[in-house]
Parts: structure tokens; sequence; C-alpha cells
């Protein structure tokens, strides 16, 4: 038998009758404070209650914990299906537009003959990753056809197999600026949102690599959650999944994924690919799935590649090195609930000391 009980705990321990319960004098004084306490007890037991086998949970009130997202965090939301096989189409990057888009699709067709239902392609994938590059190969995404081949095919692709495609990035052109944008279709083919990398990729490690795409690219303004045929969907791109509030936003929006096209370098890879995957991985609870371009060693700008997939426990579930591959793996969105169950970190934040701010919902 399980009593919920709301009640003040001082009370409860001094007067003990009011709770139908004998506490042991051993129970330590404790100030008057309002808690939540859940109690399983046997109604057939006889004589004074034994505190060893009293197991309970008890969430201060006072921490406040659905306050530590503002608005609060919404509900993880039921998935068209549970559980399913992601494609991480790791690719060889070209000068040649037009061998880059036929090749993106012969291996998202590839992808999707193995069973898969979400394929992944990596950032930049239609261009050189340069801010020479840039501008040439920029596509009006918003106009379709002929104005944005990358995009037009990956909405055919998507339609033809019968598939959800998280289409990497490409250089977009609008309103006399350029973005590093990712563009998410569903299996009927159709544009379901648009991310525009929010964090501009500006570093310079001396000695190592120096780059700014702020030269060339302007930051988005919108992050980005989309609900597709294999469930909701955060979006990031490379640079992004350096600042953890863009996951945990997401995170509070009940994403059961996020996907991070990237190309990180030979310097910042090794260190720190797979461990921000990681990190965004066991902060949030979720999946986390991340495509690169291959390694093409000539190239001006040399990727680290290892796409990967993370599960809700921060464990690595497939990789890969730096070579062209096509990275299958399993997604099983019950786990995130099973994770959670062991680790309630939501029912444990502290509202009364933290608050994450999504500006977007409040102010909508």
């Amino acid at each position: 038998m399980k009593a919920i009980l709301q009640h003040n705990i001082f009370t409860a321990a001094t007067h003990p009758r009011l709770c139908s319960l004998t506490f042991p004098s051993s129970i330590p004084k404790i100030n008057p404070t309002r808690i939540s306490t859940t109690i399983n007890f046997n109604p057939n037991h006889k004589g004074p209650f034994d505190w060893a086998s009293f197991k309970c949970t008890a969430t201060m009130a006072s921490f406040k914990p659905e306050q530590a997202r503002v608005p609060p965090a919404v509900q993880l939301p039921p998935s068209p299906i549970t559980q399913f096989k992601i494609g991480l189409c790791q690719l060889l990057v070209t000068a040649d537009k037009e061998r880059n888009i036929a090749h993106a699709k012969k291996a998202i067709e590839e992808a999707a003959g193995k069973g898969t239902k979400l394929v992944m392609l990596p950032e930049i994938w239609n261009s050189p990753y340069s801010n020479d590059s840039f501008p040439v190969y920029a596509e009006d995404i918003d106009a379709g056809g002929s104005a944005s081949p990358s995009t037009a095919m990956l909405s055919e692709v998507a339609h033809a197999l019968n598939i959800v495609i998280v289409g990497g990035s490409i250089p977009e052109r609008y309103g006399g600026k350029l973005y590093n944008t990712c563009c998410i279709f569903d299996t009927d083919g159709k544009l379901k949102a648009k991310h525009r990398k929010i964090h501009l990729f500006d570093i310079d490690i001396p000695g190592k690599i120096t780059f700014q795409e702020s030269k060339t690219l302007t930051a988005g303004e919108t992050p980005t959650v989309v609900d597709t045929a294999v469930g909701r969907i955060g979006v990031g791109i490379c640079y992004d999944i350096r600042f953890q509030e863009l996951a945990m936003l997401y995170a509070a929006r009940g994403a059961h994924l996020i996907c991070y096209p990237g190309a990180f370098n030979m310097t910042t890879g090794p260190l720190h690919w797979e461990l921000l995957q990681r990190a965004r991985a066991a902060d949030n609870q979720l999946y986390i799935a991340t495509c690169s371009p291959a390694r093409d060693a000539t190239a001006g700008y040399v990727a680290w590649g290892h796409s990967t997939l993370i599960g809700p426990f921060g464990e690595v579930l497939a990789t890969t090195e730096h070579d062209e591959a096509i990275v299958i793996a399993e997604i099983d969105y019950t786990t995130i609930e099973f994770r959670r169950t062991n680790l309630p970190l939501g029912k444990q934040r502290r509202g009364d000391l933290y608050q994450l701010v999504d500006v977007q919902r409040l102010n909508s």
C-alpha cells in the first residue's frame, strides 16, 4: 500500500498519531519544512513502525525544480516510433558541387537501403569549407528548384525513400546575407525546418588554427526544435555544440534527439569532439548525433571526422574514424525515460538558485 502525504515533518515526528505512524525517538530534530514524502508500508504490519525499512523520497519544495526552466520544461512527448535506425553519412567533400550532390544522394540511398529511418549529412557538404567558397556555393533555399539544387535533391530523396533527412548544412543566401544552414525534411519530402548556425566559428589558436566565419556568414537567431516522423529533434551546427545552454533549452522543449552536423578540425577534434557530445548527452539525458565530413588532408580546412551517436547515459553507441563511412546505429527512445528514472535530474534541479530562460518561448 502506498500513501503519499503532504505534511509538516516536524509535526509528524513529534505527533506521530496525526500520520497513524509510530516514529522512533532516534529521528533527529528537523526544522519545520514543507516536503512531499512517498511512504510504502504493509497494512498488515503490527507494532511500531520500522524506520530501517521506511523508504521514502523527499523533494524540498523550497528547491523549486520546476522553476529551474523558464517557462517550465515540457514533458517528453510521445514519438511516432520509439525504435529505429539512424544513418550518419560521413562524406568526402570536393570543389565539384554537382559531384557532391550526386555523391550525397547515393550515400542517402545506401543508408536507407540498410533500414534507416533518419539520415544525417555533414556540415557544409556541397562546398569546400572556406570563406572564399561560401558566397560561390550559396543557394536560395526558399526559392528552391534550380536556385537550390542541394535541397531539391534532399526533398526528392526524403519523399522517394520515406525517410527523415537532417540535411547537414549548406551555405544559404537570403536577404543579401549568407548563413550556414541545416534543412530538415520529413518523409513527405516537405521542408519541416531550417536551422541557421547560431554561434559562428570565430577562433584563433596561435600556431594551430585561425578561422572567422563572421567574415562572410551571419549568425542565425532562432533555436530549432522540430517534430518529425522519428520524434522531436533539436538542431545545432558544429560550434553550437560548445554552448550547453542551447542543448539544455532543447531538452526543456522535449527533444528526444539533438543533431549536430559539424566539421571540427585537427586541433579541437581530438580534444573536444567526443567530449562535448558525451557531455551534452549526459547532462540532458537524451540522444546526440553528429556527422562530420570525411578527412581530406589536402584541403584548406581539414576535418576531424569521427561521426558519432551518443546515448542518453553519455555512452558512445556507434562511431567511425576519419575516412568516408556510413555509420548505422539503433536509437531506442525508451532508454531516455529509463535513464531519467535512474538519475532524476529534472526533479533535483535548484530553481531557487538558478534558472535557464528560453527567451523565444517566454515571449511567444
